[in-house]
C-alpha cells in the first residue's frame, strides 16, 4: 500500500538516488560520457506528424458523437428524450469505467516486437470501427431501439478506450526528452483540433443539409407552403451512414500512420513494478499535483462538454440558424485549430498556468453574449470564431500539463517504474464520467422542459433551458476549475528542475547500463 505521506517523503529520497547514480561518473573516469543519444531522444517530423495523426481518430469521433448523437437520437431515431439521456449518460458512465481497467490492464503488458502500447491499438482498431458505424444504423424495428444503441455505443466505447488509453500513454515512450514530448504533444493538439474539424465538417456537412424540416424555417404557414423541399426521414438515415463510413476509413488510415510511423523507447535497465488494481488507484489518487490538475480540469472540461452536447439544439431551436448550425460549429473548430500554435508559444513563454487562466477564461464574455444578444447569424459566426481561441486551449493544455505531473512523480518516486498508463487512464476516467453525467442531465432537462421529438420547432421553455445549458452553468463550472488550479503546485521552475534530475538519472542509467555489458 502506498500512503500520500510516503510518496510526499520520496522527493527528499529522489535527490540522494540522483547524487548516489551521479557519484558513478567520478568514479569510472576512464568512461567518457556515454550519454542516451541526443538523436535517440529526438524526434524527426515525420515521427511527430504520425504520431499527431494517431490521435486524430478519437477527435473526429468524438467530436461527430459529442456535437450530432444528442440531436441524431432525438430527431432522426426519435426516441424520447428520457431514452436518450439514459443512453447517452450510461455509455459515457461505461466508457469512464472502462478507462482505468484497461489503464490497468495496459500498466502490466509486457512490451512485444511492436511495442508495449501497439498491440492495444492495432487489436481495437476494426471492432471500433464496426461499432461506430451500427451506432449510426436506425434498425428497422421500434422496440429494441434502446438496447441497440446502448449496447453498440458502449461497445464503441469500450474499443475506443483501448485504443486512446495506450495512445495517450505512448507520449512517455516516443522520447526521454521533456521539450521533444512536448513538441510533439503540439503536433498532437493541432492534428487533433483538425480532427475535431473534419469530424464536424464530414457530419455537419453531409448531414446538415438533410433536414426533415421546410428549409425556410421562419415561414408559419408549413402546411401550405408547397414549393418548400422536404427531405424525407429515409434520406437523412441514409446521410448519417455515407459519413459514418467515411469517418471509419479515416480512423483506419490514421491507426495505419502511427503503426508505421512510430516507434516505442523500451528504457533500458527498468523493470515494471507490478500493482494490484487497489494498490495502482491508491498510487496514483494519493498523488497531490495530480489530484488537483484532474479536478480542475474537471470542471473546465465539464463546461466545454456542456457547450458541445447542447450546442447544436441551442443554434437550431434558440437562435433559429437551422440551415447554418453545421457551418457555425465548423467555425469554431477553424478557429480552434489555427490559434493552436500560438497557445503553444504563450506557455513556452509565459508558463502553462497563466496559458490556462487567460485561455479559459477567454471564452467567459461571449458564453455570456451569445444569449444576451438577440438572434443575429453574423454575429453569431464572430462569437464563434473568438469561442474557437478558447476551445483551442482546453484541447492543448490538459495533455501538455499531464506529463509534468508523470515526471515530478518519477522525481519523487525513483524506484517505481511503467505505470504512466495508470495517470493517463483515471484523467480520462474522469473527464468522461463527468461528459456522460452533463449530456445525460442536459437531456433530461429538455425532457422536463417539453422537449417534442422530430418537431421542427420546440416550446420556449426548451429555448429557455439551452440558454442555460450553454451559458450560466459552464461559466460557473470554469470558475470553479480556475479556482481549483490555482493551488496546482508544478510551475515553470518544478517543471524545469524536474527535466534536469530525470535527465541526469537517465544518463547515469545508460551509463550503469554499458558498465554492465562490458563487464
Amino acid at each position: 500500500m502506498y500512503r500520500l505521506d510516503s510518496t510526499m517523503a520520496r522527493g527528499e529520497g529522489a535527490e540522494q538516488y540522483a547524487a548516489s547514480l551521479l557519484s558513478v561518473k567520478s568514479t569510472n573516469t576512464e568512461i567518457k560520457t556515454v550519454k542516451p543519444n541526443d538523436q535517440r531522444n529526438r524526434l524527426s517530423v515525420w515521427n511527430k506528424l504520425c504520431y499527431a495523426i494517431g490521435g486524430a481518430p478519437y477527435q473526429i469521433t468524438g467530436s461527430a458523437l459529442g456535437f450530432f448523437l444528442q440531436i441524431y437520437l432525438l430527431d432522426v431515431a426519435q426516441l424520447d428524450p428520457f431514452h436518450a439521456s439514459i443512453i447517452l449518460f450510461v455509455g459515457r458512465a461505461w466508457d469512464a469505467v472502462t478507462d482505468p481497467a484497461v489503464g490497468f490492464l495496459v500498466s502490466r503488458s509486457g512490451w512485444t516486437r511492436v511495442g508495449r502500447m501497439m498491440p492495444w491499438i492495432l487489436f481495437s482498431t476494426p471492432f471500433a470501427v464496426l461499432t461506430y458505424f451500427l451506432i449510426w444504423y436506425v434498425p428497422p424495428f421500434e422496440q429494441g431501439k434502446v438496447v441497440w444503441y446502448l449496447i453498440f455505443y458502449c461497445l464503441f466505447q469500450s474499443m475506443q478506450t483501448c485504443f486512446h488509453v495506450p495512445y495517450s500513454a505512448l507520449t512517455m515512450f516516443i522520447s526521454n526528452d521533456q521539450k521533444e514530448r512536448d513538441s510533439a504533444t503540439a503536433y498532437r493538439m493541432m492534428v487533433e483540433v483538425l480532427g475535431t474539424v473534419l469530424g464536424t465538417a464530414i457530419q455537419g456537412q453531409i448531414v446538415g443539409g438533410d433536414t426533415n424540416c421546410p428549409t425556410e424555417p421562419d415561414e408559419h404557414d408549413r402546411r401550405n407552403s408547397t414549393n418548400t423541399s422536404i427531405v424525407s426521414l429515409n434520406e437523412t438515415k441514409q446521410a448519417y451512414l455515407i459519413s459514418s463510413g467515411v469517418i471509419c476509413i479515416i480512423y483506419i488510415f490514421c491507426a495505419t500512420v502511427l503503426f508505421l510511423g512510430v516507434k516505442e523507447n523500451k528504457e533500458s535497465g527498468r523493470k515494471v513494478s507490478h500493482l494490484t488494481f487497489c494498490q495502482g488507484l491508491w498510487l496514483v489518487m494519493g498523488y497531490g499535483p495530480y489530484i488537483k490538475l484532474v479536478i480542475g480540469f474537471l470542471f473546465t472540461s465539464l463546461a466545454f462538454m456542456l457547450l458541445e452536447g447542447n450546442f447544436a439544439l441551442f443554434i437550431t431551436y434558440a437562435l433559429g440558424h437551422r440551415k447554418d448550425y453545421q457551418n457555425i460549429l465548423l467555425v469554431i473548430m477553424l478557429s480552434g485549430t489555427m490559434t493552436i500554435p500560438f497557445w503553444q508559444w504563450f506557455l513556452s513563454r509565459f508558463g502553462k498556468k497563466k496559458a490556462v487562466y487567460f485561455g479559459v477564461t477567454w471564452a467567459v464574455p461571449f458564453m455570456i453574449l451569445i444569449v444576451c444578444i438577440k438572434s443575429n447569424l453574423i454575429i453569431s459566426y464572430l462569437v464563434s470564431v473568438a469561442a474557437g481561441v478558447s476551445v483551442a486551449a482546453a484541447f492543448l493544455l490538459p495533455w501538455s500539463m499531464l506529463p509534468d505531473v508523470v515526471d515530478d512523480f518519477k522525481v519523487k518516486n525513483p524506484d517505481i517504474h511503467g505505470h504512466e498508463a495508470l495517470f493517463y487512464s483515471y484523467y480520462v476516467f474522469f473527464i468522461k464520467f463527468a461528459s456522460g453525467v452533463s449530456l445525460g442531465v442536459s437531456t433530461l432537462s429538455l425532457k422536463f422542459a417539453g422537449y417534442v421529438t422530430g418537431s421542427c420547432s420546440q416550446p420556449e421553455a426548451v429555448s429557455l433551458t439551452l440558454k442555460v445549458l450553454v451559458s450560466p452553468v459552464p461559466v460557473a463550472l470554469i470558475a470553479v476549475g480556475l479556482l481549483i488550479l490555482w493551488t496546482y503546485p508544478i510551475d515553470e521552475e518544478r517543471r524545469q528542475g524536474n527535466r534536469k534530475l530525470l535527465q541526469e538519472m537517465l544518463d547515469s542509467e545508460s551509463e550503469i547500463s554499458v558498465l554492465g555489458s562490458s563487464v
